[in-house]
């Protein structure tokens, strides 16, 4: 097939079909073929090939006038004449009906759906620049409301009332995306298409609201209720599909009380939510987000707008004084709505009076960018680099700094805040219109890319027909996916760009009150002297300086006093570049707290100390930044000593008295232990609490933790089983570390769990009640949650694995009557009651003490039994391919050489001995001295040794802050980490090699006391 051309000459059709944009050519000549079109139209081609080639995607096009041809029945119905009329008359009604067709599947298939929305295309009304009542009233008299009405109730309720206001929302949306589609210049008409869909967004939720009222018998009536619109919404700014971000505002009517106003306006919310994003028979639009409202998804979703206040003038943290700038009432009350407003308004101008509101700023920009998947990153148009919020975070700190004098530059509009921030010489004016294109841009982009499928997206397609159609509805038919590909990319690198030069400040001279190699963090000296004092990264660390000094806030100057100096601190650790990383994410996190900076530069020792444990201990830098707070301790000794066990208990228990849930109360246990681990470990690395009284205040922790696990855990099983009391008593006995109190940051708690039924209970209900609650136990303590997990090792139990979990009292005497053996006395050495039934702890103690001290002492046979078990464990547990002199653990002159030649004594002597009655190493073997069983020279070797090597077992993980894996029971090799650990335990720097001599030799006098004493 051929036609003639102005030329003369053929042309076939896949040559006209290729020219108009066509991909793929053998589809597209078929559907130009079919029955239902070509009963419309007599010869499609010549009719809709040369507009096709105006559109995004012709394929696309065609595909949809094909679908809509068969929807709109007969030719000579009144829907096919007149699309008809539409296809054959070259004016705008058919510019319209193509443009949507080819860039929007799902508006296309909407149309198809509903072909009588052909009008909407018909009509000259444009989709912008309508007034906002007209849009309000359109959707209000879709569901039957009054838009008069002061209080408009709607006369569809349920999924009628849903669907009608969904369809008046798509009928609005497609007259819209008309005027977007058909603009010369969709740069330019950008503002007014985002307007529009915010004032349709506003009208939609009106609506919604009124079929909420419908739903309810009086309307809902006794609460006044505001909506108020956030983000985009409230800034008229929105994008074709996006979550809709809004705050509740509520106020009794006179007559209905607050709590019921609350209750019905909760109920109103919730059903205009319902409303809009919940399946029906009509599309959901999008979904109604009410997490911006104070406390989060954790607060109230409706509140008085004096609760709101009140909340901002006590708790709310600076980004939401930032949020709080695009607030708008969007539906409901409208003299309500504009109470909020100017209510917060004052909030908002004054935030950044707060101290150190800009680096928060700052900060809370890198951290939207740090959550950017890596995956995404190249392809994020919002989020990312270069990206949209680039722009809105610039915009929005310079209107928040400067707006509390000038109310000219106080708009929610990015774009119209923008071009007064250039009015008023805040931005330059070449500045603010580059970055004002570029903003229009990555907009006009997003909307393409959501608008093809109503689908809420922000990244950029890599499919080469999905960039084909990007380029072509932007306008770049000419340059393709490769063009526009270039021109993003050029745009990220210039939004980057103004961003950086508008968004941070340039790093400020050091302090006068410093000297001057000190002082100077001018960039180049700055880095010369980073490098000099050992940063391994200087360019990373300028980084981190100029996040931590730019402004001109409280906060910046402070930082800058505070800097230099902390700078050569964190050098005197053994890694200033972690210290220094760590320092940077802690006043991230606590910059908008008033005691932060001020107690660092106000405190003779805190800021010297924070310096030294972020740039020493890997697990305290962990540790202070996941409960910031914690840096107060560091001004003061007593807030690093240990909480008494009787204060810890005392704390626990008000936690479990206000606890309704098990698990968020096991949480608050293991947030106790995680706060004290914390303390430990700072005191621990400052030198201000080690040794034994470290490990006390560890074993204290996980004491609490069992005791309240416990606690939860019967209650638990009596709740499921219907119980008033329990059918019989607990008990949990620590053991290993635990029971000794010697835990330390890597250790688990060996326990054994204990139970006795009381008189007239069923011995087998009872056993499976016992299981229950040591399974659950273990659960409580060690399970994923959010806090460090306690892991409860029952292995020390008779029969080991392969016995039941809990025993009863009575099979536990049965059993060390019957079975015990060697090992298990001597494991019964540790065995300290510490949660459960007082009578049944002392019933479990009198039982094995005469196992544990033996009448008599050991007999010959079974000494040399615990002496075969013990060159056993050194032949076999030793891991392979570790020297067993680095093992500080099972290698020789460590600490289980040490234990065993302690508990080989009690067990020969505690009999005649009571002193050797103890569940510590270190005070059995002061014991033994004194009695003089052992040399005080051997005793004293003995303990430093044990001493030496818990403590470098606890160094291990204080300097990698990695708390499991088998690193911490091994004298390091490398000479960085070996550095560090010495750094840790209080060597000076560049002692790595004498704190491995000095392990080495300490450990080989206790392996000769261990040989004498122990082997004899």
């Amino acid at each position: 097939m051929s036609t003639p051309t102005p030329s003369g000459r053929g042309s076939t059709l896949t040559g006209r079909l290729t020219r108009a944009g066509v991909a793929d050519v053998t589809r597209a000549a078929r559907l130009l073929e079919d029955t239902a079109l070509t009963a419309l139209v007599a010869d499609p081609a010549d009719v809709l090939l040369g507009p096709l080639s105006e559109v995004a995607d012709p394929d696309q096009a065609l595909l949809t006038l094909a679908k809509l041809a068969g929807a709109v029945g007969a030719p000579g119905s009144e829907l096919g004449t007149l699309l008809r009329h539409v296809l054959i008359t070259d004016g705008p009604a058919r510019e319209r009906l193509l443009a949507v067709a080819g860039a929007s599947v799902a508006l296309g298939d909407s149309l198809v759906a509903h072909p009588e929305n052909l009008h909407v295309l018909i009509e000259e009304a444009a989709g912008t620049g309508v007034p906002v009542e007209q849009v309000r009233a359109e959707l209000l008299v879709a569901v039957g409301a009054d838009p008069q009405a002061d209080v408009p109730v709607a006369a569809l309720a349920g999924a009628a009332g849903t669907d009608a206001m969904r369809l008046a929302y798509r009928r609005r949306l497609l007259r819209i995306a008309a005027t977007d589609l058909t603009s010369a210049d969709p740069l330019t008409r950008l503002p007014g298409v985002a307007a529009a869909l915010a004032d349709l967004a506003g009208a939609a939720l009106e609506a919604a609201l009124a079929v909420a009222r419908a739903e309810l018998d009086d309307h809902g009536l006794g609460a006044r209720l505001a909506v108020i619109g956030m983000g985009k919404g409230g800034g008229r700014e929105l994008n074709y599909v996006s979550d809709v971000d809004v705050i509740y505002v509520a106020e009794p009517v006179a007559g209905t009380s607050e709590d019921e106003a609350m209750a019905v306006g909760a109920r109103l919310a919730a059903g205009l939510a319902r409303v809009c994003s919940t399946p029906s028979g009509e599309p959901a639009l999008w979904p109604v987000d009410a997490a911006l409202r104070p406390e989060g998804k954790d607060g109230p979703l409706v509140r008085t707008l004096a609760s709101h206040r009140a909340y901002y003038e006590r708790w709310a943290r600076t980004w939401e004084f930032q949020a709080l700038l695009k607030a708008r009432p969007l539906a409901g009350d409208r003299a309500l709505g504009e109470a909020y407003v100017e209510a917060v308004n004052p909030f908002v101008w004054s935030a950044v009076q707060r101290p150190n509101f800009v680096e928060d700023s700052q900060a809370m920009r890198r951290r939207v960018e740090q959550h950017v998947p890596a995956a995404e990153a190249d392809r994020q148009l919002k989020l990312g680099v270069g990206g949209l919020r680039d722009v809105e975070f610039t915009v929005q700190l310079l209107q928040l700094v400067h707006g509390r004098a000038d109310e000219e530059i106080r708009s929610p509009s990015t774009l119209t805040a923008l071009a007064a921030l250039a009015a008023g010489g805040y931005v330059g004016r070449e500045h603010a219109a580059q970055l004002a294109v570029c903003y229009r841009l990555l907009r006009v982009l997003e909307h393409r890319i959501q608008l093809f499928r109503l689908r809420r997206t922000h990244l950029m397609p890599t499919a080469e027909a999905d960039l084909r159609r990007l380029a072509r509805s932007v306008g770049m038919r000419a340059e393709g996916p490769e063009g526009l590909i270039e021109r993003w990319r050029q745009v990220r690198r210039d939004v980057r760009r103004l961003h950086e030069e508008l968004f941070y400040r340039p790093l400020l001279p050091a302090t006068a009150q410093l000297s001057t190699e000190e002082a100077r963090l001018a960039p180049d000296a700055a880095r010369a002297r980073l490098a000099a004092i050992g940063y391994a990264d200087p360019a990373g660390s300028m980084r981190h300086i100029a996040a931590l000094t730019e402004g001109v806030s409280r906060r910046a100057a402070i930082q800058r006093q505070l800097l230099p100096v902390m700078l050569g601190w964190f050098a005197e650790g053994a890694d200033p570049d972690g210290g220094l990383l760590a320092f940077r994410r802690l006043s991230d996190e606590l910059g908008a707290t008033h005691w932060y900076l001020k107690l660092l530069r106000d405190s003779g020792t805190a800021a010297q100390r924070l310096a030294h444990v972020l740039s020493t201990s890997r697990y305290v830098a962990d540790a202070l930044t996941r409960s910031p707070e914690s840096v107060t301790w560091l001004a003061e000794d007593a807030d690093l000593e240990p909480r008494t066990l009787d204060r810890l208990r005392a704390e626990a228990d008000a936690v479990l008295t206000r606890a309704h849930e098990p698990v968020p109360a096991a949480t608050a246990l293991r947030a106790l232990r995680r706060r004290e681990l914390a303390r430990t470990a700072a005191a621990d690395v400052l030198g201000v609490v080690t040794g034994t009284r470290a490990s006390q205040s560890l074993t204290a922790a996980a004491d609490v933790v069992l005791a309240g696990t416990l606690r939860i855990a019967e209650w638990e099983a009596r709740a499921a089983r219907g119980l008033e009391h329990s059918p019989t008593r607990l008990l949990v006995v620590a053991m290993g570390r635990l029971g000794g109190r010697e835990m330390g940051y890597s250790s688990d708690a060996d326990v054994l769990f204990v139970h006795d039924p009381l008189p007239g209970q069923d011995p087998v209900a009872a056993q499976e009640f016992a299981l229950a609650v040591a399974t659950a136990v273990r659960s409580l303590a060690a399970g994923v949650g959010p806090e460090p997990a306690l892991e409860v090792d029952a292995d020390l139990r008779p029969e080991g694995r392969n016995g039941p979990l809990v025993r009863s009292f009575s099979a536990y005497a049965e059993y060390y009557e019957r079975w015990s053996s060697p090992w298990e006395s001597q494991a019964l050495l540790r065995a300290r009651p510490v949660a459960g039934d007082d009578e049944l702890a002392e019933r479990f103690v009198a039982l094995v003490d005469p196992l544990r001290y033996p009448a008599g002492g050991l007999d010959a046979a079974t000494v040399r039994e615990v002496r075969r078990i013990k060159a056993r464990v050194e032949a076999e547990r030793l891991p392979r391919g570790v020297n067993p002199a680095r093992h500080l653990k099972l290698g020789r002159g460590g600490i289980s050489d040490v234990e065993w030649t302690a508990q080989l004594l009690q067990l020969q002597h505690a009999h005649e001995v009571p002193a050797l009655r103890t569940t510590g190493t270190l005070d059995a073997l002061g014991a033994a001295v004194e009695a003089g069983l052992l040399d005080d020279v051997d005793g004293t070797v003995l303990a430093d040794a044990w001493l030496l090597a818990s403590r470098l077992r606890d160094a291990n993980v204080l300097w990698s802050g990695r708390a499991a894996g088998a690193h911490a029971d091994v004298l390091p090799h490398d000479r960085q980490t070996l550095a560090g650990v010495a750094r840790v335990v209080g060597y000076p720097a560049g002692s790595g090699g004498e704190l491995e001599e000095d392990y080495l030799r300490t450990a080989r006098r206790a392996r000769a006391v261990v040989e004498r004493v122990f082997y004899g």
